[in-house]
């Protein structure tokens, strides 16, 4: 059978070849294994054997061992991976499937008493290539990687080759050859999976090591080196960042605050301790961010790096979040947040026990602890895990900080900070006609610069006093400017003013780009076009505000970061909001709305100027008025705003909030151990400062005492030892409030309203439900068009009438009110303007075009765009809130499932899909629908240059985005699936009458 199989040089048989030698050597038991991986390889042809010589340098060990570059990040000139590549396709793809299962069998390991004494370690060099067919056959997991040595031994013979002649074991393998199946999956793909899972295995114990060399990228992998490079295109990193990477706090896993201004590169450090978590510690990761924009963003970067390395990245914005996470069987997640889900997601991770999964919790911008609720939010969060979590690392970064001695008494943690900008920035003040440099050492904060010789035309002198035109053209078009302006009205006023000053030539310049861009901004709209932006782009010139809607902020930011336009015109929200640096940046005035500029809202502004890789130089430009000149000198001489806790000032959104959470996750159940956790917060390192009229121990009382009268704690007696003791409970109430984030302010109206809506509950439309999921915090700032408002309710069928009234709002109240009428009878006036929000929210939900509804209700389609976003993560919260503890309201449940659902996307339901991919808004969606990609699959498996064929508009970066988001997130719901799976088919072990 065997005798014409030749070998694969076509020379003498291979069996042949085997008994001969078995002739030839004396046959040692001990040295099968060996035996085999020579043979075999000897039987390979010599192009393949030179091959895997040349190569042997990277295939022995899966990781580099050479030593680090200063930086960490020199690019290596022979790349390992190609390496690897070569020996996957030539040795791999010529054995078949049997043989490498036989090589796998050879490799289990036999029992101790079976193994001999006198077993000698199998010759590395030869049994190199023997060792990367077993890895690509059957890679290990885990735990086997955990304690497996990086050399062979022979305990890797198993007992059932001791007594069987190598003849005997091919006859087997080839017989089987003709039986095996292909395997389905690439051995090259195998070969590669297996090399670097045996990299974050030696990762994994270098990070945890105590040497200094750590591996060949700050103990990753070789291939997160690599994919920095392709992905972002960094190869080096700054002195700092290494500096940073390599301090001994963060090698002992203490908490780390660091510091740098604003383009420094921190987030780069951040990304690069999470990767270290995620991948060498097998921790989740926890990210918090302070805009759901930046969020969304951030899914995008680093959804590539988790398809590639198999982690999960998983978006916890407005609606989306699952409480508590999937508890993953293998992959680890990589959360990132708001500050408000991060502060929902840790409490569900304490509520289950949970919380030392979570190894590492980043917070990008530090200094949002003193700022209103949402600081109060972000202080509850860091010290919970402080408290519940000794394992839990915590590293804050910010460009921002000014008493950071309480900011590290508070997190525990140790402080780096460097004046470190990669590019070079220079600050003006312009006063009339003189520039003057900023200079902190002067007498006055700045010194004389220069004098500018503006000849301007009297009629040019009276529209630009300020003399913008003539900043803006020294760098337009060539280079980018941003313009910050006090109201979104005045960003509108000087994009149409340059423009109307500006040269025709600035409107060839990229004027295909920009003919597309409004096109595409008409895509957005319907047909409809702003009239301002129409005017201003074919100049390269757009305005950017909170009146926009979000697909076409995304559209003007692409636009920007691409060079189509030159200049935006911006409110302060840019700075902290979205990444889009500029060579020059214009302060028009020292105001941010009515108030007067804080010194960290202006270093957040002029810290855009100067782009790292562009531009080798950046400017910032402050123009004052004379009345306001000794305000600024102040502003340029003084530090940085101090951070203080905003647990007091923002009570039921912080202290009540705090103490009603602390006594439901049983964190402290009695007033003194809540005490002594409120003097771990930054309020109880600042408490002196901050509550000078009361102590904090009377605080606390004082909170306690308002959070029973609420009816949302109790107490009760508990004895112990004939010494009765009392201690706190939470009612059903409180808990729902705490778990759906509510307001404590409006806790008890949403409970009254939900329940009143079970007496007579209208499904006929969306519209009762919809009164229950609109923002209680957008009532107040809602100024109804009585018109408007009549006109709307006057379209209303008999039953959504009936909602009007059961929420007290009848339609004689409207009518006088849109004929100027006296009203005699008494409305509830928070009633009336909740139900005008509803209006807009059905009439949306209807449409689905928030052009048509904003100029059908009069309204800014950025104050509806708003609206619609609020309402989203509000309905979200109220489910949370009727989910578990309220069981009266278990018809709310899928209601408000599918409802929150419709506001988060606000688009037909066939886009839906299509828009849970991070970064795809409804026009993208709307192109993608159309050309044939209808499901998360189709994105998944497109392939990105058909994509930007395909879609107009498209560049190859954000394809690829798109596709590798949609992965991402198709693989996060199979591993969902499987998650559930495994737990229906586990085996309980408490069944009956099992021991």
């Amino acid at each position: 059978m065997f005798g014409d199989y030749n070998s694969f040089c076509e020379d003498d048989s291979l069996l042949a070849q085997v008994l001969d030698t078995e002739h030839t050597r004396p046959r040692d038991a001990e040295t099968d294994v060996k035996a085999a991986g020579e043979f075999v390889l000897e039987g390979l042809p010599s192009g393949i054997d030179q091959r895997k010589q040349d190569n042997s340098s990277a295939s022995e060990t899966g990781v580099i061992c050479g030593g680090d570059t200063e930086h960490g990040f020199q690019t290596p000139e022979n790349d390992p991976l190609d390496n690897k590549e070569d020996l996957g396709d030539s040795l791999l793809d010529e054995l078949p499937s049997s043989q490498l299962l036989y090589f796998a069998e050879m490799r289990q390991p036999s029992t101790g008493s079976e193994r001999s004494a006198g077993t000698k370690k199998i010759d590395m060099s030869k049994c190199s290539s023997l060792d990367k067919i077993w890895r690509a056959s059957s890679p290990c997991p885990d735990s086997e990687h955990k304690n497996r040595s990086t050399e062979f031994s022979s305990d890797l013979k198993s007992d059932s080759c001791k007594n069987t002649s190598l003849k005997d074991h091919l006859k087997n393998a080839l017989t089987e050859n003709a039986k095996a199946q292909t395997l389905k999956v690439s051995k090259t793909k195998q070969l590669k999976e297996a090399i670097l899972s045996e990299e974050i295995c030696v990762a994994r114990k270098a990070i945890g090591s105590s040497s200094v060399d750590i591996g060949p990228f700050y103990g990753l992998p070789s291939k997160v080196k690599d994919l920095f490079w392709q992905l972002r295109g960094i190869e080096t990193l700054y002195e700092w960042q290494h500096d940073c990477l390599t301090l001994e706090c963060l090698q002992q896993r203490k908490n780390l605050i660091y510091s740098l201004p604003t383009s420094g590169g921190k987030t780069l450090v951040a990304e690069i301790l999470i990767l270290q978590e995620l991948l060498c510690m097998q921790k989740d990761v926890l990210m918090i961010l302070p805009y759901v924009a930046i969020v969304q963003e951030k899914v995008w970067g680093l959804s590539n790096f988790g398809i590639e390395l198999g982690f999960l990245v998983e978006e916890y914005a407005g609606s989306k979040g699952r409480f508590p996470p999937i508890k993953r069987r293998c992959k680890k997640s990589l959360y990132i947040a708001t500050i408000e889900k991060g502060h929902m997601l840790v409490n569900s991770l304490i509520e289950t026990d949970r919380i030392g999964d979570l190894g590492l919790v980043v917070v990008d911008e530090l200094h949002m602890l003193g700022e209103g609720s949402r600081g109060a939010t972000l202080e509850m969060t860091l010290a919970k895990i402080l408290y519940t979590s000794k394992s839990t690392h915590i590293v804050g970064m910010s460009a921002t900080l000014n008493n950071v001695g309480d900011l590290q008494k508070f997190l525990q943690a140790e402080y780096y900070t460097k004046n470190f900008r990669p590019v070079e920035l220079k600050e003006y003040i312009k006063i009339r006609d003189t520039i003057y440099e900023v200079d902190s050492k002067a007498e006055n904060g700045f010194t004389f610069s220069r004098l500018l010789n503006f000849k301007y035309s009297s009629n040019l002198k009276k529209a630009d006093p300020d003399h913008i035109i003539a900043l803006v053209t020294e760098v337009i078009p060539k280079y980018s400017c941003l313009i910050f302006c006090p109201t979104k009205k005045n960003c509108e006023n000087v994009a149409s003013m340059v423009c109307k000053y500006l040269n025709k030539e600035f409107r060839s310049h990229r004027e295909k780009e920009k003919q597309d861009l409004i096109k595409d901004l008409k895509n957005i709209g319907n047909g409809s076009i702003c009239p301002v932006l129409k005017q201003t782009i074919p100049f390269g010139v757009a305005y950017h505000h909170s009146g926009l809607t979000n697909d076409e902020r995304k559209s003007i930011e692409e636009a920007y970061s691409r060079g189509v336009l030159c200049l935006l015109a911006c409110t302060a929200t840019l700075a902290a909001g979205v990444n889009l640096p500029a060579r020059r940046v214009i302060l028009r005035a020292p105001y941010v709305a009515n108030d007067f500029l804080k010194k960290n809202q202006y270093k957040q502004m002029i810290g855009r100027a100067g782009r790292a890789g562009i531009d080798n130089a950046g400017e910032s430009i402050l123009i004052v008025q004379e009345k306001d000149k000794h305000l600024v000198q102040d502003l340029v001489t003084s530090p940085l705003e101090n951070c203080y806790s905003n647990l007091l000032p923002e009570f039921t959104k912080g202290m009540q909030n705090l103490l009603l959470s602390l006594v439901g996750l049983r964190i402290a159940v009695t007033q003194e151990e809540v005490y002594n956790f409120l003097c771990h917060t930054l309020l109880g390192v600042q408490q002196q400062l901050l509550s000078k009229e009361k102590s904090l121990s009377e605080l606390v009382k004082d909170g306690l005492e308002s959070l029973i009268e609420k009816g949302l704690l109790t107490v009760k007696i508990m004895e112990k030892d004939q010494n009765s003791k009392t201690a706190l409970a939470i009612t059903r109430l409180g808990k729902a409030a705490y778990k759906g984030s509510i307001d404590l302010s409006y806790c008890n109206l949403l409970y009254k309203e939900l329940k009143k809506g079970l007496e007579g509950l209208v499904l006929e439309s969306s519209l009762h439900l919809l009164y229950l999921a609109t923002p209680y915090d957008m009532v107040s700032n809602c100024s109804p068009n009585w018109m408007i408002y009549l006109r709307q309710f006057n379209q209303l069928s008999a039953a959504e009438q009936t909602v009007a009234d059961m929420v007290g709002v009848p339609e004689s109240f409207i009518a006088k009110k849109a004929s100027g009428q006296a009203i005699r009878k008494n409305v509830d006036s928070a009633s009336v303007n909740r139900l005008y929000l509803t209006f807009i929210l059905y009439t949306l939900l209807k449409e689905t075009n928030i052009w048509s509804v904003s100029e059908k209700f009069n309204l800014s389609r950025g104050y509806v765009q708003n609206l619609l976003t609020s309402a989203a993560s509000f309905a979200s919260c109220v489910l949370h809130f009727c989910e578990q503890e309220l069981e009266e309201f278990w018809v709310y449940k899928a209601l408000l499932t599918e409802l929150t659902k419709h506001l988060t996307y606000c688009v037909k339901t066939e886009l839906i899909p299509l828009m849970e991919v991070a970064g795809v808004l409804e026009a993208r969606a709307k192109q993608l629908y159309n050309a044939g990609y209808k499901t998360l699959a189709h994105l998944a498996n497109a392939n990105p240059e058909t994509l930007v064929k395909t879609i107009e508009h498209l560049s190859r970066r954000q394809a690829k985005q798109i596709v590798s988001s949609a992965k991402m997130l198709l693989t996060e719901k199979a591993e969902a699936l499987q998650e559930e799976v495994e737990l229906l088919l586990k085996v309980p072990t408490d069944i009956p009458g099992t021991s």
